[in-house]
């Protein structure tokens, strides 16, 4: 127990410290090169650096994890406490198991803020902020199917819960049945309500005889239950960066449309599975870490530990990136890399597990 508090103790301070770090610097080189595109509300640039920073601590926490157990094995190792931990009895298995633990646990919290935060779309929101002007941005010119129906919103914005000039097209037997036009509609309990509506329905016999094209007023109506206004958003526009319950709701609705939803449940791999892989490689590259000095070259190691760190970081970082663009599925993109590290894990823990 005292080891395992220890151990957690530095571990977690060099994980803060080396975080910070990376987020500070990734967020200040960035306000640096967009400084001149930001607009001079005070407001908007501290919001703008919030999201800013919010997308650099999803993208950096893997990598901090991974630099401070690296740090701290380095500290046990310098200031000798490694030795003496296994003087003491203690095993691998035993100085391991904070950086498993911690790193888990955080891991586990990373995943609860994506649940009911905004830690997904950071990037998304500080995107607006620099070319709008506000962080969410009026979606245009969507147009999807839903329950048969084509429809169309000229324009919607997310945070308001409205759409403007919406047309809703019914097709029966691949031909045009009714078309319905309004100004404006809004998103409330679980449906979009339109106050005033008018309904062009065409005849099934367009002969001479026909009674011709019909044009009713309709009022209070209610279309696309369960469609809120940030999943239409996060799908129509093609965007990837959902919270859980965007993904989980999104990938209800398309699925019940049979729909493709790989883009979607890749974002929930990204959220659910990605992060694992620190675990994975903190495992991996502490059973290649001698106990003393003297049998270290510190800063060779320092380097190649790092290196393959940010090698491994990036292959997996490549393929989400080539998933999210449907170039590979993302089950190969994200939960195969990932598991291959985990049995490479398991491997190195069966073969170490008792050594000292």
């Amino acid at each position: 127990m005292l080891a395992f508090k220890y151990i957690a103790f530095h571990y977690l301070k060099y994980f803060f410290i080396i975080l910070g770090a990376l987020v500070m610097f990734m967020v200040g080189f960035d306000y640096m090169s967009n400084a001149a595109l930001l607009s001079t509300s005070a407001n908007l640039i501290v919001i703008y650096l919030v999201y800013k920073s919010f997308f650099a601590i999803d993208m950096l926490l893997p990598l901090a994890l991974i630099f401070a157990m690296i740090s701290t094995k380095i500290f046990l190792i310098r200031s000798n406490a490694l030795v003496s931990f296994f003087s003491l009895g203690y095993t691998r298995l035993d100085i391991l198991k904070p950086f498993v633990a911690v790193s888990t646990f955080i891991i586990i919290l990373f995943i609860a803020l994506h649940s009911w935060t905004s830690f997904s779309h950071g990037a998304e929101y500080s995107y607006n902020i620099r070319n709008h002007a506000q962080y969410l941005n009026p979606s245009k010119d969507l147009f999807f199917t839903y329950k048969g129906r084509y429809i169309y919103f000229s324009k919607m914005l997310p945070l308001q819960e409205k759409a403007e000039n919406i047309r809703v097209f019914s097709v029966a037997d691949n031909s045009l049945k009714e078309v319905l036009i309004a100004s404006s509609a809004s998103y409330r309990d679980g449906f979009w309500h339109i106050k005033e509506a008018d309904i062009i329905k065409k005849p099934d016999d367009l002969s001479f005889s026909s009674r011709g094209i019909e044009v009713n007023k309709s009022k209070d109506l209610k279309i696309l239950e369960g469609f809120r206004p940030k999943i239409l958003d996060q799908v129509y526009e093609g965007k990837v960066n959902f919270t859980i319950g965007e993904a989980v709701d999104a990938i209800i609705l398309l699925d019940a449309q049979n729909i493709n939803t790989s883009n979607i449940r890749g974002a929930l791999y990204k959220i659910f599975i990605y992060p694992f892989f620190v675990p994975c490689l903190i495992v991996i590259i502490f059973f290649f870490v001698p106990m003393s000095v003297r049998f270290l070259n510190v800063s060779l190691f320092s380097f190649g530990a790092i290196l393959s760190s940010l090698l491994v970081w990036g292959i997996l970082y490549m393929l989400i990136e080539l998933s999210k663009h449907k170039t590979i599925s993302s089950e190969i993109g994200i939960i195969v890399p990932v598991f291959i590290l985990f049995l490479i894990a398991l491997r190195q823990l069966y073969t170490y597990k008792d050594t000292r």
